[in-house]
Formats: C-alpha cells, sequence, structure tokens
C-alpha cells in the first residue's frame, strides 16, 4: 500500500485514479502509524508551499516524514510536493521545507520572455542515466508551476527546457521529485508511477530495484 499524505494540497483524486488505473492501492492519509507502515509515500500538491508547510506542521506530520525518510522508505513529491522536498523556498516571504535534498526554490525569472506560470507540455532530457526513471528520456510531461529548484547537478535525473533548465525529475537516496505531474502526463507518467511503485516493492523485499 502507498500512502498519500494527505494535508489539502489539492490533486490528490488524480494521484489516486492514476495508481488505481495501475493496479495499485492507495490510502489518502494523515495518519501516522498508516504512514509509517507504507510501503511508499506520496507528497502532492497544488499551492502555495508556505500554505502547505503550515499545514504540514499543523498536522505534525514533519516528523512522521522525517522517519519515512530515516527508514528509508521511498518517497515522491509531485509538483509543488517536489519543492517542498528541498531546503526553503522564497514564496510568499522565506520558509523552510523539509530539507531532504540540498536546494532552494525560486520563482521562475519573467525577464527571459517566459510565460508564468510554466504550463502545458514539455520534452525531458535525461541527466542521471542510472536512475530509475531513465525512461523519462525525451518524453513530454505536464506541467504547471511558477517555482522551480535549484540545486546541485547531482540531484537531477532530467531536465525541461523552458528557455533556461528547469529541473524535473530530482533524487538523493530514496527521496525522488517530478516538478510535473505524472498523473495529468500520459502513458509516460503512469510508467513513471508504475516504477515507483517498483521501488517501493523492492524496498518492502528488502532488495535494490
Amino acid at each position: 500500500m502507498i500512502a498519500i499524505i494527505d494535508y489539502d494540497a489539492g490533486n490528490t483524486f488524480n494521484v489516486q485514479k492514476a495508481f488505481a488505473h495501475l493496479g495499485i492501492p492507495t490510502v489518502l492519509t494523515a495518519d501516522k502509524t498508516t504512514i509509517l507502515q507504507a510501503a511508499g509515500v506520496v507528497v502532492p500538491g497544488v499551492g502555495a508551499f508556505r500554505q502547505a508547510m503550515d499545514t504540514l506542521t499543523r498536522r505534525d506530520l514533519v516528523p512522521v516524514l522525517e522517519t519515512v525518510v530515516a527508514r528509508n522508505i521511498p518517497v515522491l513529491g509531485i509538483c509543488l510536493g517536489m519543492q517542498l522536498l528541498f531546503d526553503s523556498s522564497n514564496e510568499y516571504g522565506q520558509t523552510q521545507g523539509f530539507g531532504f535534498i540540498p536546494g532552494t526554490v525560486d520563482e521562475i525569472p519573467q525577464d527571459l520572455g517566459l510565460m508564468v506560470p510554466h504550463t502545458g507540455w514539455n520534452c525531458n532530457s535525461l541527466v542521471n542515466k542510472t536512475s530509475p526513471f531513465s525512461c523519462i528520456d525525451g518524453e513530454y510531461t505536464y506541467f504547471v508551476h511558477s517555482y522551480y529548484v535549484k540545486c546541485e547537478t547531482r540531484y537531477i535525473t532530467a531536465v525541461a527546457d523552458y528557455v533556461m533548465e528547469i529541473p524535473a525529475v530530482v533524487a538523493h537516496g530514496n527521496v525522488y521529485g517530478m516538478q510535473f505531474h505524472p498523473e495529468k502526463s500520459a502513458a509516460i507518467g503512469l510508467r513513471l508511477l508504475q516504477r515507483f511503485n517498483e521501488l517501493c516493492e523492492a524496498h518492502t523485499a528488502g532488495y535494490e530495484a
């Protein structure tokens, strides 16, 4: 069972629906015991960084997710959920994130002539060929975001070219993030969610996928 963190972040229905299409059981929950017993954890998200962290803190979910990461349970952050995995964001003022992956979140520059928010389908280019998500290379996924992650290349699995390079898939240990919405990205999105489930199954079985 994969636990989808319930913190009123939006888009959870579509995430659950995508996993259900693959025959993968999930539960939307904020219960500590349920989360810690899960094979994997998904942090979804649509909205503002500060509001999201306030809600997660109020529901006492930050230490729960810290325990999840410490136990090497696979974690997947989606869109805002990916950004929350990093150290901080300057959206509506400086706000601390989980700090699971070193890096910060900043607004997409508007002086480059870019449409902000970045909305629509973009092609992904693989940076880390050994990634379990290497199937992303050359594939188009669906993005909706105004902020992007700034981090060292070693944490970047794939980038999307939007005049500037935007980290599209990131990873650090058992923590993974996707800036786009896999649940809205047709067949490739489902392949990525299936791959995440395989990582969860491998962890539960006690071997590397």
